[in-house]
């Protein structure tokens, strides 16, 4: 039996941080993965929706400029898009494949061991990899992570043939534009395949929400802008609406509503598509033979610190029961190697991880919201600026957005939060992330020389508001700029000239 400093279950973001983070400390590292490098960081997931994101905002810019010239619109056939996609993904792929292969020779050392099959537990320690021939083979772990991933969520009695109903995950089984398109879950995934679907125009998009607005954990200032584009690229929202009924005709799709007032509505579309979450790889993991306990949300019970109820293996990534991003996988994963053979003393913080939603447009957030204030009842000062007075988005002609800064009410002015909706939103939210990281007061943003025209300098200017330094006046440009206390639920102006 070969025997292992760490043996990592699952070859996702997470999963490959991991083992890369284990070769750092120079430890002999197992990866196993059952089907491809990458996971749905790669495939079905982040990088193949976000690179369909991206060449429908590309189409959507094209013709929302010729569209005011009076000429035809420009569009992409499917087997186009599909093509950019497949590149997008073929690239990632190689570099994770050829990657793995030279860290598998003589001149690495040999740290690395990459396994192609199923992995289940014996014990606490041992990993039992059955391979897709049947060969089955045991390694020992002194270490073991789990980071197995998860898939999406489906709908009980509901027929996923990932064909005429999908989830994510058949989305490249579509052989052209659906004609129509409903959307089960008006979450942030739900929301980001409407935004590309319209942005292509060739898709009637509808939009089930249970609520009465969508994204209804974010300010509803962000959650109006995004719906407002939505419905203004055709998408029908369907607001406090329950489903019925969701039934798959073979080539059709026939849905029922009800709604509070006890109206009822029956659609037909030609796709539905499901984004009502995900759940945790960890079936066939067997671990209960190691004696890992889990909820009964498949979120492992231990120290909320990566490490599990055993102390020498450690759950991260989507079966970590946290934020199921990326990014947090990737930190979680090298946080808990980290615990494992480093002196990291420190727990792993939540309260400043940088995301961003895909939405038209763009939006990135950072801490708490003004909502969260509000519920917890948060003393605060929130400042806002308007995308109309910052010059680069003048220049790119983008000027829909904001920059909204949430701060402690007091004279330190601690940052607590930000939501960034625009152009760059998601490169402009990072300024804000380090901030609150390092602890800096915010007048260091205030005196810093920013580039310019740069997106970044409304956020300067919205620190400059907080310090009565301001380029322009909130107190003048009220339509334009904000900048207010918050304190038990009550909205005062700080209006100074």
């Amino acid at each position: 039996m070969e025997k292992y400093d760490l043996v990592v279950i699952g070859g996702g973001p997470a999963g490959y941080a991991a083992a890369m983070r284990g070769i750092d400390y120079g430890k002999r590292v197992c990866l196993i993965e059952k089907d491809r490098v990458g996971g749905a960081g790669v495939y079905n997931g982040a990088l193949s929706s976000k690179t369909l994101w991206e060449i429908s905002q590309k189409i959507a810019s094209v013709n929302d400029t010729i569209g005011g010239k009076g000429r035809e619109k420009f569009y992409l056939s499917w087997d186009d898009v599909m093509a950019t996609v497949d590149e997008a993904v073929f690239e990632r792929k190689f570099q994770y494949s050829c990657h793995l292969k030279l860290l598998q020779t003589e001149t690495m050392d040999k740290l690395l061991r990459y396994e192609r099959g199923s992995a289940s537990f014996v014990n606490d320690h041992e990993i039992e990899i059955v391979q897709n021939d049947g060969h089955r083979t045991v390694v020992y772990g002194e270490n073991i992570i789990i980071s197995s991933g998860s898939r999406p969520r489906k709908m009980k009695d509901v027929n996923v043939d990932e064909q005429t109903i999908l989830t994510s995950d058949g989305i490249e089984n579509l052989t052209d534009y659906p004609k129509s398109l409903v959307i089960v879950g008006a979450g942030v995934i739900g929301c980001e395949y409407a935004t590309i679907f319209s942005n292509f125009g060739k898709t009637k998009v509808y939009l089930i929400d249970r609520a009465d607005r969508i994204l209804p954990f974010e300010d509803t200032d962000i959650s109006t802008i995004v719906s407002e584009n939505l419905e203004e690229k055709g998408v029908t929202i369907h607001h406090n609406a329950q489903l019925e009924r969701l039934e798959n005709l073979g080539t059709e799709v026939e849905y029922e509503l009800s709604y509070p007032d006890g109206s009822r509505e029956v659609i037909r579309v030609e796709k539905a598509l499901l984004s009502i979450g995900r759940v945790p790889n960890i079936e066939s993991l067997k671990m209960e033979n190691a004696g890992v306990l889990m909820s009964k949300r498949g979120q492992h019970i231990g120290d909320d610190d990566t490490v599990t109820n055993v102390p020498h293996i450690y759950a991260v990534g989507d079966v970590s029961g946290r934020i199921a991003l990326v990014n947090m996988g990737e930190i979680e994963a090298r946080h808990a190697v980290e615990r494992a053979f480093g002196t990291i003393r420190e727990r792993l913080s939540y309260d400043n991880v940088c995301t961003i939603m895909f939405l038209q447009p763009e939006v990135a957030a950072v801490g708490i919201n003004e909502m969260q204030c509000l519920e917890k009842n948060i003393p605060v000062k929130v400042v806002k600026i308007d995308y109309s007075v910052i010059a680069r988005a003048i220049a790119m002609r983008k000027t829909e957005g904001f920059f909204k800064i949430i701060v402690t009410n007091d004279s330190d002015m601690k940052v607590l939060g930000m939501r960034a909706v625009g152009e760059h939103a998601s490169t402009a939210i990072q300024t804000i992330g380090l901030i609150m990281k390092l602890g800096l007061p915010i007048h260091v943003i205030a005196e810093l020389v920013h580039p310019h025209p740069s997106i970044a300098e409304g956020i300067q200017e919205c620190v400059r508001m907080l310090l009565n330094r301001s380029l322009f006046k909130s107190s003048v440009f009220k339509d334009k700029l904000a900048c207010y206390s918050l304190v038990n639920g009550v909205k005062t102006p700080l209006e100074r000239l």
